[in-house]
């Protein structure tokens, strides 16, 4: 298991520092360490409930630490939205993926950030621009797609986690959280989104794998922290688990 040391922790490209937090009489994380390095895939496991999710809306400035603190490239930082997360380079990739349905991919892509021209006083939108840049982006990380005017909604669970996983990259994410991003997909498309995860490791990004799915994340993450109940179980490093030691921590079957 490793050994939390708060000084190397701090050198962590993120680092969380003895989180807790409480919602009124309930306390949801307790004195949390949780780190990613610089071209890691780290792991955030635990079962329903566990805390995972609290912890990430930390992160992400959506929730503020009852105690604890964050550090960015070993600086202490406040979070106090996501907007301010983005803006230092940490970026989520959600469940439901925030994308519009019956807009275009490069309408998705650029959603929030989009580029225009101006025509004398007007400004429009510079769609064919948007569409070149998604396109080209997409492909320089090993995504393919049809057409970037294709609508989102015609595409698969994976395809869209692809277009979500692009954008965060495009827009010069140093950290890429990633939450549940195989639930409810196919085999087949399950390999598609975990080889996306190995093209960000390799593009030095620092990715955090939020899921309970001990088997996906265990063909890509090289490292696992697990929390159960708002408490650390522990930190361990690639091939210091089987599967089955990961799936006893997460439910208590095993102590660490």
């Amino acid at each position: 298991m490793i050994e939390v040391n708060h000084e190397r922790g701090r050198n962590s490209l993120v680092w969380m520092e003895n989180i807790t937090k409480k919602f009124g009489t309930i306390c949801a994380l307790r004195d949390i360490n949780f780190g990613v390095q610089k071209g890691e895939v780290r792991a955030l496991l635990g079962d329903n409930g566990a805390g995972k999710s609290t912890l990430i809306k930390i992160l992400m400035g959506i929730h503020q630490p009852t105690v604890g603190q964050i550090y960015f490239e070993g600086r202490p930082v406040k979070i106090r939205s996501p907007k301010e997360a983005r803006e230092i380079g940490i970026e989520a990739v959600y469940q439901d993926l925030a994308l519009v349905n019956l807009m275009s991919i490069s309408r998705n892509f650029f959603l929030g950030r989009e580029v225009v021209k101006k025509v004398g006083p007007l400004k429009f939108l510079d769609l064919k621009n948007m569409e070149s840049i998604c396109r080209s982006s997409l492909h320089d990380i090993g995504i393919e797609i049809r057409s970037a005017t294709e609508r989102v909604g015609s595409l698969s669970g994976g395809e869209r986690q692809s277009i979500a996983i692009g954008r965060g990259v495009y827009f010069g994410a140093k950290v890429l959280i990633l939450d549940e991003p195989t639930s409810a997909l196919s085999v087949a498309e399950t390999r598609k989104v975990l080889s996306y995860i190995e093209n960000a490791r390799e593009r030095q990004l620092a990715t955090i794998f939020i899921t309970h799915n001990v088997h996906h994340v265990y063909m890509v993450a090289d490292s696992y922290t697990i929390i159960r109940q708002g408490h650390n179980v522990g930190t361990y490093s690639k091939g210091e688990l089987s599967e089955e030691d990961i799936a006893d921590l997460i439910t208590g079957d095993r102590e660490s």
